[in-house]
């Protein structure tokens, strides 16, 4: 394993295991679980099925019950083309290698399904379902060796063979920086779909350099072009309206979403938005 897939594991674990020992022994639910009640705790039920935080509340341990506890099918899509090759403290590959590493934790801990697939221009790599480590160790090798260079996305390579790979229900994340559009409403109706958008505030809010020279990393040309204050501004406002015509695009395929940065402590905001 190299030092860098060994440090992100590091960080990604510590998060993961934080979490399970202190709350919930799974830092998302699916749709696999049907909650039935809530009942006082008895000798010989399982701890990791306490609510903490009702038990808290009501000064006595108590446990949540399911109707039916069936396998939770999770399954990690990681979008790599060109534009992921950026970053300004880290690149957005290495981020999105760690969201992968902390929803494949917590799914292997719960003893959940997991399966991963990469695109850019075509697929590039499939994990078959595993409940193993080392499984994802490689999962997330790839991810960080993978290069992105002059490779440009294909939304209709992705959504059709999401369509017809994955067969069962399942919970579906799709990591990105969704700059190229991304048609997912016909996946959402038959999947749980969650989107985790990969940024650099660079990117977004680029500095004022005036005129200089540029690396296009689609077809690795040089460019030159004119960052004075007003070009910055204009891009600034025509890149929050792209933005909020993808957030409302998620919401009516009802697909829930979070943009994450290249310099955000990854596996602690995962926790936070699905405490949340």
């Amino acid at each position: 394993m190299s030092k860098s897939l060994k440090k992100l594991f590091i960080r990604a674990k510590k998060q993961v295991l934080g979490e399970m020992m202190g709350n919930n022994p799974s830092i998302f639910k699916g749709e696999g679980y049907d909650f039935l009640e809530l009942r006082e705790y008895a000798v010989g039920d399982d701890i990791r099925k306490i609510d903490w935080n009702i038990s808290a509340k009501l000064q006595k341990p108590y446990v949540k019950l399911f109707r039916e506890e069936r396998e939770l099918n999770v399954v990690v899509v990681n979008l790599l083309n060109s534009s992921t090759y950026f970053g300004s403290k880290r690149f957005k590959t290495e981020v999105m290698g760690e969201i992968t590493a902390t929803i494949g934790l917590s799914t292997i801990r719960n003893r959940d399904s997991f399966s991963s697939f990469i695109f850019a221009d075509q697929e590039y790599f499939y994990q078959k379902p595993i409940k193993s480590s080392q499984g994802l160790y490689k999962t997330v090798d790839e991810v960080l060796k993978f290069d992105p260079v002059a490779k440009e996305l294909d939304p209709a390579v992705v959504v059709d063979t999401l369509m017809k790979r994955v067969k069962k229900k399942s919970l579906i994340f799709i990591i990105s920086d969704f700059y190229t559009p991304l048609d997912l409403r016909y996946l959402s109706k038959k999947s749980e779909v969650i989107a985790f958008i990969v940024r650099d505030k660079v990117e977004e809010s680029p500095p004022q350099l005036g005129f200089t020279t540029l690396l296009d990393s689609s077809s690795g040309d040089s460019l030159e072009g004119d960052f004075s204050s007003d070009v910055v501004k204009e891009y600034a406002i025509n890149r929050r309206l792209f933005d909020n015509s993808l957030y409302e695009s998620f919401r009516k395929s009802g697909i829930r979403y979070k943009k994450l940065y290249t310099d955000q402590n990854i596996p602690k905001e995962l926790i936070k938005f699905f405490r949340s």
